[in-house]
């Protein structure tokens, strides 16, 4: 049972023309604590507010913190429907063995986002390519100062109403090959969503967008294979193959990845997981034969990329224009998670 404090002072809400991404903050948070001793308390629901935490939290000396993300879509019919909750819970669980932390049982990750969807469902925003964001997050709360996990955990959601991740919309961006810094090494956390991660990419992300890229696509340690794009997922559409680089342990596997596998499938497309270097996409730009490319994430759900570059390099991917793929894709997916196709996978769950 999820114990409810409504707020007494609702925030007013944002123009929906006006969201971006994860600036605005819904009303009420959920939140559920865990002591190895005792095991899960009670979920609860309260107003939008500052934690309350130890200075010596071990997540904030030791960096235990991991987060998810999702989304929840109002439908034309009224019906609340999140996407592939079990995906993002399952996810979560594997990142929380990996930093030695507890994961929240199904159920209360799965109810308790239900429950504060429900009662904040008047911030989800109906127009086009909007969405309400979802962030589960899980930190180290207890107080110590020594290198051990945490045996205390605080579990909490929080939601955002949102609309395009990427200032160009859905119109195809520029992405900066980075071959100083590296995201992660075999043996790491790169399969995780850890918040350490993204601390990491920070300043390679930073100095992309200063040459005027939207973000980064990382390499692996040899800095010869592509992995992952900061805030995505990647796919490249060659004449006789689409290709994703295979989950090896330093790149995390996201949702709309997975979703878009499976339908390609589905499709009878010839979509390939394996290693990818950057020389074969410059050779197969060169021959001709690479045909688009594009990012998969929560955030962005499909982004067309328009143009790859590096220190030597400049390649124009489909005439720097969405490809017939790419839209495609992104038409199943966004018509599916706002009710205009049937859910004959299962992907959504009814608030």
């Amino acid at each position: 049972m999820i114990q409810i404090s409504k707020t007494t002072q609702p925030k007013a809400k944002p123009d929906t023309q006006d969201l971006g991404f994860g600036r605005f903050f819904s009303d009420h948070v959920f939140s559920a604590r865990y002591n190895r001793k005792t095991g899960w308390a009670k979920g609860e629901i309260k107003p939008y507010g500052d934690l309350q935490i130890d200075p010596g939290a071990s997540v904030l000396h030791y960096g235990q913190a991991l987060f998810e993300g999702l989304k929840a879509f109002k439908q034309k019919d009224s019906k609340i429907v999140i996407f592939r909750p079990d995906f993002n819970w399952k996810r979560m669980t594997a990142g929380a063995d990996r930093l030695c932390m507890e994961a929240p049982p199904q159920e209360l990750f799965t109810e308790g986002i239900k429950s504060l969807v429900r009662i904040d469902q008047d911030w989800i925003p109906t127009s086009p390519g909007s969405s309400l964001y979802i962030r589960p997050t899980l930190i180290g709360t207890e107080a110590f100062l020594g290198v051990r996990p945490a045996d205390e955990f605080l579990f909490f959601v929080m939601l955002s109403p949102v609309g395009s991740y990427y200032a160009e919309g859905s119109a195809p961006i520029k992405i900066w090959v980075e071959t100083e810094y590296i995201r992660a090494a075999p043996g790491g956390l790169g399969a995780t969503k850890a918040a350490a991660n993204y601390a990491a990419s920070l300043k390679a992300a930073l100095e992309a967008k200063k040459k005027s890229y939207s973000q980064v696509l990382w390499l692996d340690v040899t800095h010869k294979y592509v992995e992952e794009v900061g805030t995505m997922n990647v796919f490249f559409v060659f004449k006789n193959e689409i290709v994703t680089p295979s989950l090896d342990g330093t790149i995390l596997g996201g949702g709309v990845r997975d979703s878009l596998i499976q339908i390609l499938k589905e499709w009878k497309l010839p979509i390939v997981e394996r290693k990818l270097s950057l020389d074969e996409i410059r050779k197969s730009s060169e021959q001709g034969d690479l045909l688009e490319a594009f990012g998969s994430g929560t955030a962005a759900v499909i982004s067309p990329i328009g143009e790859l570059a590096g220190k030597d390099f400049q390649i124009q991917i489909n005439n720097g224009k969405k490809g017939p793929l790419a839209q495609k894709l992104y038409d199943e997916i966004t018509e599916l998670q706002n009710g205009l196709r049937p859910d004959h996978r299962k992907w959504l769950v009814q608030v």
